[in-house]
Order: structure tokens, then sequence, then C-alpha cells
């Protein structure tokens, strides 16, 4: 466990500090789009170029109009220089690809761990509409013995999980069976 957070903090600063020089051609580009003019369709332009240099007369090659309307295109298109990382981009998805594994893997190992580690239980009965059997079981439900007290969390979340499915089946009964309504 101490390999793997000293692995992720030690990707997260080289992949999130690189140099100017490190960086690819696909992390730095400026982009021009340049809408319809005369009788010119609208473009997109991408080019490789330094941020001082982000501008229509660098980026726009070769330049679709003649010299003397190069200004007045130039001034419709609009330029942006861009810069992003794509080692941290590819490290990120990584990362969140690599929980959503963990996850299922965990799902997975549950499903098929879970029905070795439960036992039959008391609560599970099928409630039926009789008084003594309804009043016994809840009064089990509500009134577990020191003797059987749960001791690991798993035990303790399904008693709570029982104790909660008798409160919902003695409110349906309330309600639908009896016609009463609880407080």
């Amino acid at each position: 466990m101490k390999f793997l957070s000293l692995a992720v903090v030690v990707s997260c600063v080289l992949v999130v500090s690189p140099s100017e020089a490190s960086k690819n051609s696909e992390d730095i580009r400026c982009k021009c789009v340049c809408p319809p003019y005369r009788n010119i369709s609208g473009q997109v332009y991408k080019t490789n170029v330094s941020q001082k240099d982000c501008n229509c007369l660098h980026v726009v090659q070769p330049m679709p109009v003649p010299g003397n309307d190069v200004e007045a295109y130039c001034l419709l298109c609009e330029c942006k220089y861009e810069e992003r990382s794509t080692s941290t981009i590819k490290f990120i998805i990584i990362v969140y690809l690599s929980v959503i594994g963990a996850l299922l893997f965990y799902m997975a190992f549950l499903m098929l761990v879970d029905p070795l580690i439960r036992k039959p239980d008391a609560y599970t009965q099928p409630l039926h509409n009789e008084e003594e059997n309804e009043d016994a079981h809840s009064l089990a439900a509500v009134q577990p013995s020191a003797s059987t007290r749960p001791n690991t969390v798993l035990e303790r979340v399904e008693g709570a999980q029982q104790r909660w499915k008798c409160q919902v089946q003695e409110q349906r009964k309330t309600v639908f069976d009896r016609h009463k309504m609880l407080s």
C-alpha cells in the first residue's frame, strides 16, 4: 500500500510539471476559426506555433484570399492558443479506470463471498397475518438477547437492515390491513 501511494505521488509530480522541452506536438497548438468570407467557405486552422505567433498571419497557410483582402479576412478569424498536458490526461484516465476496476472487482468479490458468510436468520421468516406470530416476530426483532450481540460490522449492518425491514413490514400491515396511520 505504501508503494502504491508513493508511486502515485511521484507520478503526480512528474506529470503535473513537465518542462517546455518535453511537450510534444499535440500538447500545444494555435487554433484559428475563420468564418465564411465572400465566396470562401469557413475553415478551422490548427498549427503548432508559439504563443506570440498565434495569429491569423502565422497560422492560416495557405492564405485563401488575395494579398489586398488578407487584413479583412484575418480580422474575422478568431485565434486561440491552447496548451494541455496529454500525460496528465492519460494519468487521470488510468487512475479513473483503476478505481472503477477495483470497485467492480470488490463488487464481484462480495457477490461471491456474501452467500458463504450469511447465516440463516430468524428475521427473514415470512410474516403471517396471525397476530401471535406477528407479535412474537416483532418482539424478537426489537429486543435481541444479550448473548447474540453482533460482533462484526457486517452482522451489525445486517441486524439493522432486518430491523428496518420489520418496521417497514409492520407499517405496511398497519396502513393496508388495519387502515390506520402511524404517527
